[in-house]
C-alpha cells in the first residue's frame, strides 16, 4: 500500500517466525527490489531459495523473483540461469518460455 519502510519492518520481524520464514523472506525480497535496492533483493531471494527444499510452486516463484532482480542489475547469464531450473520442470510457469526462447534465439 506504498508503505514500503513499514513492510520492509514487519517482514524482517516475520523471519524470526519458522513457518512463515521463507514467504516473509520472498515479501522482504520483492519491498527491496520495489524500492530499486536489487543487491539486497536479490541476496534475500537467494537466502530464501536455500532454504525452500523441495521444487513447488513457492520455490519457482523465488527463483522467477530472483531472475527478474538479475535483470534489472544487467546481470542476463545469471538471470537466465534462474530462468532455465523453472523451464527444465515446468515450460508453462508465467512466461519462462518466452525468457528462455528469446535468450537461445538472441545467442
Amino acid at each position: 500500500a506504498g508503505k514500503i519502510n513499514e513492510a520492509i519492518s514487519e517482514f524482517q520481524k516475520s523471519q524470526n517466525n519458522p513457518h512463515k520464514r521463507v514467504q516473509a523472506m520472498s515479501y522482504l525480497g520483492q519491498c527491496f527490489a520495489r524500492r530499486g535496492m536489487n543487491d539486497l533483493a536479490a541476496r534475500t531471494l537467494q537466502n530464501a531459495i536455500k532454504e525452500k527444499v523441495v521444487f513447488d510452486e513457492e520455490k519457482k516463484d523465488l527463483i522467477y523473483a530472483l531472475g527478474c532482480v538479475l535483470e534489472k542489475m544487467g546481470r542476463k547469464e545469471e538471470a537466465i540461469e534462474q530462468f532455465k531450473l523453472i523451464y527444465e520442470t515446468d515450460i508453462g510457469y508465467k512466461d519462462i518460455a518466452a525468457k528462455v526462447d528469446a535468450y537461445y534465439s538472441g545467442q
